[in-house]
């Protein structure tokens, strides 16, 4: 069953596609190397489907594919901020052989559009190490500008690591779309 689907790149979620995502807890070689964060359970994913679909108020998951290729995931959870507001992180993961293709950037800049779309929130975020170039650069197309850096932020591979933390508010949205950006071009593809 599709939740969501946005042509030409998608993110998609059917309980078949829960293995993918297993391969993130099981394999180092899938997470690259920024993502690994050593041996989990690899069956939380199932049990998480089965509660909820990996979807709830706190933040969801869903599978980024093209085509019937299953690339990766994209991901977000609820902050806090105060008392009455919160806002959504977000990230993304990808197979190694999906990296490098803009697949990250499309994906993200579709959960962006649907988080805007279908939740109150007036600002999103997230966090990337220091030295993952890649996924910072992923994040700038997609509209996010960097705030700042927070320091020893994420333990990984026997080490605390730096994060860089861009955000995107919905008025960065509103202001950088064009009139035409949205509308379908003659081959019915989405020109933004």
């Amino acid at each position: 069953m599709t939740r969501w689907a946005t042509m030409p790149c998608y993110c998609v979620q059917w309980p078949r596609v829960v293995s993918v995502l297993e391969r993130f807890l099981t394999d180092p070689e899938a997470t690259g190397p920024f993502q690994w964060l050593g041996w989990s359970d690899p069956g939380r994913w199932r049990r998480r489907w089965a509660q909820d679909g990996l979807l709830s108020d706190e933040g969801g998951q869903l599978m980024v594919a093209t085509g019937a290729d299953r690339l990766g995931f994209v991901a977000w959870r609820k902050v806090v901020t105060s008392r009455s507001s919160y806002c959504w992180n977000i990230g993304a993961q990808l197979l190694s052989e999906a990296r490098g293709r803009g697949v990250g950037t499309q994906a993200q800049r579709l959960l962006t559009r649907y988080l805007f779309a279908h939740t109150p929130v007036v600002r999103l975020e997230a966090d990337t190490e220091m030295g993952n170039i890649a996924e910072q650069r992923a994040l700038e197309k997609s509209g996010f500008t960097r705030e700042g850096v927070l320091r020893s932020c994420v333990f990984r591979d026997g080490q605390w690591r730096d994060v860089v933390r861009p955000s995107l508010l919905r008025d960065d949205i509103a202001s950088a779309r064009s009139p035409a950006s949205d509308r379908p071009s003659a081959k019915g593809e989405r020109t933004a």
